[in-house]
C-alpha cells in the first residue's frame, strides 16, 4: 500500500432506495398526525362532526394513554366500508378533484390509520338501514369485520396509545397534563358547534367522574354561541363581552369580544376559529392585540372568541399536519376585519367597564385577604394572580405606567399636535402650584360635599358628583347604586382621545432631516419600500438609496429625536412576521398618551360640582373611557344591593 494509499478516505457505501412497508408508512404518519392523547380526541371528534352527530361523548383513561372512547349519533358506516374507512388516504369528505373546496374538517384520510398503526383501535359502527358492524387493527394489523350490537352512530375505542411505538411514550407528560390538554382541545371544539352536545369522563381505574359537560342549545345562532361560550369560558366573560359582527370582501367575522378591563395575564382566553375550526395562528392573533393596543398595556392580553368564516377557496387548511394553521389568500383583509369590527365594538361599547372591577372591589371590602377567598372577590375564578392585591409583595408587580418623556419631547409633542393642551382641556383649571407642607394637625380637609342639586343628574349613565375624596375621587350617586371615579385616569383618557382626533384630523406633522439618514437594511429594503405610501401618512418618509439601503427624509414631528435606523427595523421585522406593522402607530399612540398624562387632570387638584358633572357626562360621551390609557379601571360601579349585603342587610 502506497502512502497516497493509506491517506486516501473510503468513500461510502451508495445508500439504496427503498420502499417502506405499509407499517412504517403509517407509524411515520402517526408521528405526524398523532402528537399527544389531545391530538387523537381531535381527530376523532372532527369524524364525528362531519359525521353529522349531535351528541358526542368521550371518556378516557390515564390522561388518554390507555384508553380513548368517541361515541357519536351520527350517520355511522356499513360493514363494507369499515376496512375502508381504515386504510390511509381513504375518505368520503372530498373526491380529489379540487383541494380547496374543503367544507369538511377532515379530508386527508389518515386518522383512523394512524391510530392504528400505534395503538390497539376498535371501531364499531352502524348505518340507517344495516346492521351494526365492528372491526379491529392492532398495529397496524387488520383483523375482521365481526357482527357487533350498537342502534346508531359510530363508536371508536383506541387503547394503549402508542403502544407499537413505545419511545414516544417517553416523551409524554403526566396523566394529569395529558387530561388537560384533551380536555381544552374538547373544550375548542365544543365552541364552534354550540348545537352539538359534549361530554368528557374520566374512567381511570375504574372510576366514572364527569370532568366536562355542555348541553346542546338552541335558538338563533347568537344567543345559542353566546351561551355556549358562557357554559365553557364562564358567564363573567359572558357578560362582560361584546358581540362582534362583520364583513369584508367575502369574509365575515362574529364572535365575542370581551372589554378591555376585563384583560388576562397571558393569551389563554384568545380563541380564533377558521370556518369552524380552531387554529393557532400568529397572524390572527395579532390582529386581535392590534385592535386592543389602544386599550391595554402591554403585559395584559384580552380575551376573545372569533370565527371568521369565508368560501373554502379563500384559504388554505392543508398546510399544517395537524391542520391547526391556516393560510388566507389575501391576509390583508382579513387582519383588517377583524381590527376594524373589534374597534367598532369597543367604541360602540362607550364608557362600559367590566363588572369585575366592582366584584374585585367588594371582596376587597370583606374581612380577610381576597386572594384566600374562593367568593365575589375572586371573580369566579378569572382574576389573575398576579393581578390580586394579595399577592406576594416580591412578586412583580402589574405595570401600567408607560417612561416619562423628556421636556423637550413634551414641547415638541404640544406644539406639534396639541397647542395649548396642558394649560386647558375641556375646561378645566389647570392644577395650582402645590402648597407648602402643613404642620401635623393642620392639614386641609381631604373631603367635600356637594349640595344636591336635582335627581335629574342621577339617571344618567354615571350620576350626579355629590363629593370629592383626598382631591382624587369623584363620588356619584345614580339610581341603582353609586361611582367612585378616578379623576386623573379618567381626564387622562378624555385628553388621549382627543389628542388621537386632532390627529386624525391635522395628520402627523412631519419634520425634514437636514441630512437624510442612510439605513443599511439587506435584502428587507425593498419590503420596506413597498408600504413606504402608507408610512408617509404617519410622517415618516424613506426612499430607495442603492442595493439595501433606504434614506430616511422626515420623521414624525412628534417623537422628536429617535433612532431612525432602529425603528425601520422594528418596522420591517413586522411586516416579515405578520404582513403588516403597527410600530409607528404605537409610538405615535405611546407619545400622545404621555402628552394626556401630563395634560390631564392632576391628583390633589380640588373640582367644583360643575367641573366634576362635566367631567362625568364627557365619559359618557368618549368611547373606550372605562379604562384609562395605561388600561387602568377610570370608574367603580356599586350597586345598592351589593352595598347591602356589606352591611349585612341582605
Amino acid at each position: 500500500m502506497t502512502l497516497n494509499d493509506a491517506s486516501s478516505p473510503t468513500p461510502p457505501a451508495r445508500p439504496v432506495i427503498r420502499q417502506l412497508d405499509e407499517a412504517a408508512i403509517n407509524r411515520i404518519a402517526a408521528g405526524e398526525v398523532v402528537e399527544r392523547p389531545a391530538s387523537a380526541v381531535k381527530e376523532l371528534v372532527e369524524n364525528a362532526l362531519d359525521a353529522g352527530a349531535r351528541r358526542i361523548e368521550v371518556t378516557i383513561a390515564a390522561g388518554g394513554k390507555r384508553l380513548i372512547r368517541v361515541k357519536d349519533d351520527g350517520c355511522g358506516m356499513t360493514p363494507e366500508e369499515l376496512p375502508l374507512a381504515l386504510a390511509r388516504h381513504a375518505t368520503s369528505k372530498i373526491d380529489g378533484s379540487d383541494l380547496l373546496a374543503i367544507h369538511s374538517f377532515g379530508f386527508r384520510g389518515e386518522a383512523l390509520a394512524s391510530l392504528g398503526a400505534v395503538g390497539r383501535l376498535t371501531l364499531t359502527s352502524r348505518a340507517a338501514g344495516f346492521e351494526a358492524a365492528a372491526i379491529r387493527v392492532e398495529g397496524g394489523r387488520l383483523g375482521p369485520v365481526t357482527p357487533a350490537a350498537l342502534d346508531r352512530g359510530t363508536v371508536v375505542e383506541l387503547r394503549d396509545l402508542f403502544h407499537a411505538t413505545p419511545a414516544r411514550l417517553k416523551f409524554m407528560r403526566s396523566d394529569r397534563a395529558e387530561g388537560q390538554a384533551l380536555a381544552e382541545a374538547l373544550r375548542r371544539l365544543a365552541m364552534a358547534e354550540p348545537h352539538v352536545a359534549f361530554s368528557l369522563r374520566d374512567a381511570t381505574e375504574g372510576r366514572d367522574r364527569e370532568i366536562f359537560r355542555v348541553d346542546a342549545e338552541t335558538g338563533d345562532p347568537v344567543e345559542a354561541l353566546g351561551n355556549r361560550l358562557a357554559a365553557i369560558l364562564g358567564r363573567e366573560f359572558h357578560d362582560n363581552a361584546l358581540p362582534v359582527d362583520g364583513s369584508r370582501e367575502g369574509l365575515h367575522l362574529t364572535g365575542f369580544a370581551a372589554l378591555p378591563t376585563y384583560s388576562r395575564g397571558a393569551g389563554v382566553s384568545q380563541h380564533v376559529f377558521v370556518n369552524g375550526r380552531p387554529v393557532t395562528d400568529r397572524q390572527l392573533t395579532g390582529a386581535l392585540r392590534a385592535a386592543y393596543m389602544d386599550y391595554l398595556s402591554r403585559d395584559r392580553f384580552p380575551a376573545a372568541a372569533l370565527f371568521v368564516e369565508c368560501e373554502p377557496h379563500l384559504v388554505d387548511v392543508n398546510v399544517h399536519p395537524a391542520k391547526s394553521e391556516v393560510r388566507f389568500r389575501d391576509p390583508q383583509a382579513v387582519r383588517g376585519l377583524i381590527v376594524s369590527t373589534l374597534r367598532a365594538a369597543l367604541s360602540g361599547a362607550g364608557h362600559r367597564a367590566s363588572t369585575t372591577v366592582a366584584t374585585e372591589t367588594l371582596g376587597l371590602m370583606r374581612p380577610g385577604p381576597a386572594a384566600q377567598r374562593g367568593e365575589a372577590g375572586d371573580a369566579g375564578g378569572l382574576i389573575d394572580e398576579e393581578d390580586r392585591p394579595g399577592r406576594d409583595a416580591a412578586s412583580p408587580a402589574r405595570i401600567y405606567q408607560m417612561d416619562r418623556p423628556s421636556m423637550r419631547a413634551m414641547q415638541v409633542a404640544r406644539q406639534g399636535q396639541a397647542p395649548g393642551m396642558a394649560e386647558s382641556s375641556f375646561g378645566f383649571e389647570t392644577a395650582p402650584p402645590a402648597s407648602p407642607a402643613r404642620l401635623p394637625g393642620t392639614e386641609a380637609p381631604s373631603a367635600r360635599v356637594e349640595p344636591d342639586e336635582g335627581a335629574e343628574a342621577e339617571t344618567l349613565p354615571l350620576g350626579a358628583a355629590r363629593a370629592q375624596l383626598h382631591g382624587n375621587w369623584i363620588v356619584a350617586q345614580t339610581e341603582t347604586g353609586m361611582v367612585l371615579v378616578d379623576q386623573h385616569a379618567a381626564h387622562e383618557r378624555l385628553v388621549y382621545e382627543r389628542l388621537k382626533r386632532q390627529m386624525a384630523e391635522t395628520g402627523v406633522a412631519a419634520q425634514a432631516l437636514l441630512v437624510p439618514e442612510i439605513v443599511d437594511l439587506g435584502a428587507g429594503a425593498a419590503r420596506l419600500l413597498e408600504a413606504s405610501d402608507e408610512l408617509s401618512k404617519l410622517g415618516l418618509t424613506i426612499e430607495a438609496f442603492g442595493p439595501g439601503t433606504v434614506a430616511v427624509r422626515e420623521t414624525p414631528a412628534i417623537l422628536g429625536r429617535i433612532d431612525a435606523a432602529a425603528l425601520l427595523r422594528d418596522i420591517l421585522d413586522e411586516l416579515e412576521d405578520l404582513d403588516a406593522s403597527t410600530a409607528l402607530p404605537a409610538r405615535l399612540d405611546a407619545i400622545l398618551s404621555r402628552v394626556a398624562c401630563h395634560g390631564s387632570v392632576r391628583s390633589g387638584r380640588r373640582m367644583r360640582a360643575e367641573e366634576m358633572n362635566a367631567l362625568l357626562r364627557e365619559m359618557e360621551a368618549t368611547p373606550g373611557s372605562g379604562q384609562c390609557n395605561h388600561g387602568r379601571p377610570t370608574y367603580v360601579e356599586l350597586r345598592l344591593s351589593d352595598i347591602e349585603k356589606l352591611f349585612g342587610r341582605r
